[in-house]
């Protein structure tokens, strides 16, 4: 029996979502209400853990924050003014208990929690390394590797620790990590992954966006900038910047997809962009029809956009359920065929004998865009184009999100033509990369020096790839060897 949803496979993943309190009395139910906003990061499973300046408390758990965070017994035991929280969808590590953060660990300093929002590139490297010096891993998520790297590092102080520790990973991470010191919330030096900071009275707050921020009612102060350590102690802030300075390249697709709407990264809204993408798609690929119909919910803006532009009425010819969660359905042949109709359905009498222009953010392996294109047709729609709000998704992102391997990308295995005709629509585009860079305020995309991470469009990865390179090696290595 499956335990996650068969029918909804077919989206790049969000990465995960972090939230810290340091100065606010019961900080942990601050932290509950942060990570109801981040809940969109992850829903597998969710955890917090504070501090109460002599014990750390912790609570894991399998599932939403919902019924795991809003019980009596369970806050209660959450006590202190210090506090972080995480909410989890796997990209590396199995699905279990020991894998949720924040991860806790007993070090010769003290106790050491760490929430972690990204992915560890060389975590397998750095892995291997540890267990032969003696290092015994509890769980294998990534984010381990880095508290075993602060635990074995040279140096006497916990923070020159954590900095020596940190200069040996290589990809995506947004920390916020807890110490008997205080704690500390930073990124990676290329800032792929947001993390934001907020004030609430006399508490610091940091989060993977914005809309945490709003919900507990804290004000926004600025970014955590890109390499930079931000430590609260005693209620006093303070921020280093230990890396050799860069040029950031945050993630792009936070605009396209990951993000909530109603968030603000880098002082833009993330609902206008994407409305700005919409309408530049619009720009890019004109087509004559009677409707622009969103695929619902996360091609709404992009959408609204589109028919702004082209002067195409907007109209709500799918709706979406928002009843469907997890399924223990046994995912049959026919199940999956009419397993899409659980989550969408047409809605006919709008539908029917109009020509439809359908917006999308995204197609990965395109079997849910294949559906969807059946349902208007069987709505009876007379022609059905699809427009995407992003550029063909044509490699594996290594930096925090769980996308499939590139074999199984439909844009790395098909042209434009090749896709359209394998969902079945009657024309498909997608906004140009440079489009896309448009909508964000740029010119274009720097051939030599890209504003953002954009590698899943593109394939130029912007730092290195050591797991992925030696596990291709050791693929090609077996290969090679005599039968």
């Amino acid at each position: 029996m499956l335990t996650t949803n068969p029918f909804d496979d077919d989206k790049l993943r969000e990465e995960c979502g972090i939230f810290g309190v340091s100065g606010a009395d019961g900080a942990a139910a601050l932290v509950a209400l942060g990570l109801h906003a981040l809940q969109h990061r992850g829903q597998e499973a969710a955890g917090i853990t504070s501090w109460d300046g002599a014990h750390f408390h912790p609570h894991r758990a399998m599932g939403p924050v919902a019924g795991n965070f809003d019980r009596d017994e369970v806050m209660r035991g959450l006590q202190g003014s210090v506090a972080c929280g995480h909410v989890r969808y796997s990209t590396t590590g199995e699905t279990a208990l020991r894998n949720v953060q924040p991860l806790y660990a007993e070090l010769a300093s003290g106790g050491f929690a760490v929430a972690h929002n990204g992915n560890i590139s060389n975590a397998l490297h750095l892995r291997r390394e540890l267990i032969r010096r003696g290092s015994i891993f509890q769980s294998t998520s990534d984010t381990e590797t880095i508290i075993h790297l602060v635990a074995t590092s040279g140096y006497k102080d916990l923070l020159d620790r954590f900095i020596d520790a940190l200069k040996q990973v290589e990809g995506a991470y947004a920390l916020i990590c807890m110490t008997p010191e205080g704690m500390i919330a930073c990124r990676d030096p290329l800032g792929i992954r947001p993390l934001v900071m907020g004030k609430l009275d006399d508490a610091y707050i940091f989060a993977s966006e914005t809309v945490a921020l709003d919900v507990v009612g804290a004000k926004f102060v600025r970014d955590v900038e890109p390499g930079e350590l931000v430590i609260v102690q005693d209620g006093e802030l303070r921020s280093i910047r230990p890396f050799t300075a860069i040029a950031p390249r945050p993630c792009i697709f936070e605009w396209v997809y990951f993000s909530r709407p109603d968030s603000i990264a880098q002082d833009r809204s993330v609902y206008g962009v994407r409305k700005a993408i919409g309408a530049q798609l619009a720009i890019e690929s004109a087509i004559d029809a009677d409707l622009v119909v969103p695929v619902p919910d996360s091609g709404v803006p992009a959408a609204i956009g589109y028919a702004q532009q082209s002067g195409i009425p907007f109209e709500l010819g799918i709706i979406r359920s928002h009843y469907v969660g997890r399924t223990f359905i046994q995912p049959s042949a026919e199940v999956r065929r009419l397993g899409v109709k659980l989550k969408h359905n047409a809605n006919r009498d709008l539908i029917q004998g109009k020509r439809i222009v359908l917006i999308d953010d995204s197609i990965v392996r395109g079997t849910t865009s294949l559906k969807i294109v059946e349902m208007m047709r069987e709505a009876g729609a007379a022609e059905v184009h699809m427009r995407i709000a992003s550029p063909p998704t044509t490699h594996s992102c290594f930096y925090g999100v769980d996308t499939p391997e590139r074999s199984k990308l439909l844009a790395a295995k098909m042209d434009v033509e090749g896709m359209a005709r394998f969902i079945k629509a009657d024309s498909l585009a997608f906004v140009s990369i440079d489009g896309l860079y448009r909508a964000l305020g740029e010119a274009e995309r720097g051939a030599v020096l890209p504003k953002y991470c954009d590698a899943c469009f593109t394939g130029e990865y912007p730092t290195q790839l050591t797991d992925h390179s030696e596990q291709s090696a050791d693929q090609l290595a077996l290969l090679d060897e005599p039968a």
